[in-house]
């Protein structure tokens, strides 16, 4: 995340998001660098409107159970059912399977932080 953060300071303050400037943000918040997570992130951001992208972020609803906002105009007796095995068992591999990616190094959160 250290990553990001440093892209997010040097784009409030006006700075341009490239490798040099995100290697000094960096080494001046006592971070070690790997230079390739650096290049990854300026090209990733290349064409990333930052201001927007931040916006949408904020006006994005977040449920309050964690999980994803019922759909409008759903049934509400579904919304009040007790999930199926069938659901809590695709759930499971579901968590099953992002414990890979973690273990495997990938994501976004490797990248980034």
């Amino acid at each position: 995340m250290e990553y990001v953060y440093a892209a997010l300071i040097l784009n409030e303050s006006g700075d341009e998001i490239n490798e040099e400037n995100l290697t000094n943000v960096l080494e001046a918040a006592g971070v070690s660098v790997e230079e390739s997570r650096v290049k990854a992130l300026v090209a990733a951001l290349e064409d990333v409107d930052i201001e927007e992208a931040v916006e949408q972020a904020a006006a994005a609803p977040v449920p309050a159970s964690g999980g994803a906002a019922p759909a409008e105009g759903g049934d509400d007796e579904a919304d009040h059912d007790e999930p199926s095995e069938e659901e809590v068992a695709e759930a499971e591999e579901e968590d099953d399977d992002d414990d890979d990616d973690e273990a495997d190094g990938e994501g976004l959160g490797e990248l980034f932080g």
